[in-house]
């Protein structure tokens, strides 16, 4: 006898005609699994009668009342504070919670592991992606690609001379969080020739050399890097981690890339080094704030290029990181660890082994 594995998947992965809105999200691999029954939270789905959802998007949350009554969640874009499990339901039947994606600094991990869940992600999928984006950015702001647009569409043919950009050959990239998108980005650029130094204190010396890769200080690499890309994760401890006196320590030919979190930087800090032309320019997928207020400064800026946090999100990667979180739910159903945990002291929890065993009988 199957034991039903109940699922919830946030709303916003669907358009307003409450299709998905990215294609194959993975949702074959459920249907092909007889003891899993599947739902989007309605709360969450946009709709044509509401027009501040797409303002709203960044900040929506799961609510107790989300994860009732399920045995999976599978979240995208909305928090998940402690307030989630505020009735205590969650305890006695909420199993999983998978992100779509790598980043789960919107989850309140702690609260997951007080109250039994497990929580697992997608790590792999978006590596190359988020590596590749950051290329993207070094390539468009050194070719300076978007003057160089600008001058062809209002034929501007005269001012060539003054678009001129420059090589990466030869110059100095400095990766700060050299975890798996930083290491796949000094993959990407070794046939570029760059000097390659890295600001990562948790990263193995031995591992950054094979990748051809000095380690230094913070400080170091803001003085020292020509292109400086960001990919470290998000935590407390490295809120606004770049600020105002790393930005005074850059050269004025010094592009700035970003494509981990918008809060990892004071963004009032990098408008103002670019306003005062105090760095040559900026290529940010991420924003302190999301979405970007059409009326910020930032936007205002002729030396940044900006992605509404879209960049390494193709079919490709909406199609494995789907096949991901299926696949950890499909594992939790048949009872058994889905791959990925990032709290894995909810593993030895006596009241997550004893939810995660009624569904053993799955296996069969």
């Amino acid at each position: 006898m199957m034991q039903e594995f109940k699922v919830a998947l946030t709303g916003d992965f669907l358009n307003t005609a409450r299709t998905s809105a990215y294609g194959d999200i993975g949702l074959g691999l459920l249907d092909a699994t007889p003891f899993i029954r599947y739902h989007f939270t309605e709360e969450h789905i946009p709709s044509l009668s509401d027009p501040t959802y797409f303002s709203r998007l960044y900040s929506l949350e799961v609510k107790p009342e989300h994860i009732a009554d399920i045995d999976g969640l599978v979240v995208l874009r909305p928090w998940i504070k402690a307030t989630a499990f505020a009735n205590g339901v969650a305890r006695e039947r909420l199993v999983i919670i998978g992100r779509s994606g790598a980043g789960y600094d919107k989850i309140d991990v702690a609260a997951c592991t007080a109250n039994d869940v497990a929580v697992f992600n997608a790590p792999s999928a978006l590596t190359h992606a988020t590596a590749s984006s950051a290329l993207m950015f070094m390539l468009a702001l050194a070719k300076r690609l978007p003057e160089q647009e600008r001058i062809t569409r209002q034929g501007r043919w005269d001012l060539q001379p003054d678009v001129l950009g420059s090589e990466l050959s030869g110059r100095t990239l400095g990766i700060v969080g050299l975890g798996a998108s930083g290491r796949e980005l000094a993959r990407l650029i070794a046939p570029f020739g760059m000097r390659l130094i890295a600001y990562s204190p948790h990263a193995d010396p031995a591992q950054a050399a094979v990748l051809g890769v000095t380690l230094v200080a913070l400080d170091d690499l803001c003085r020292e890097a020509d292109f400086i890309s960001l990919h470290a994760s998000l935590t407390p401890d490295r809120y606004k981690m770049i600020g105002a006196q790393h930005f005074a320590l850059m050269k004025p030919t010094t592009y700035f890339v970003n494509v981990a979190r918008g809060a990892l930087v004071d963004q009032s800090a990098l408008v103002r080094a670019l306003q005062d032309r105090r760095i040559a320019g900026a290529g940010l997928d991420v924003f302190e704030v999301e979405p970007v207020p059409v009326d910020d400064p930032l936007l205002k800026l002729d030396n940044v290029i900006v992605t509404p946090h879209w960049s390494p999100a193709t079919t490709d990667i909406w199609k494995a990181t789907g096949r991901a979180t299926s696949s950890g739910v499909i594992r939790a159903a048949m009872g058994q660890v889905p791959d990925h945990v990032v709290n894995p002291a909810v593993l030895d929890r006596s009241g997550f082994q004893a939810k995660l065993a009624r569904f053993t009988q799955n296996r069969v």
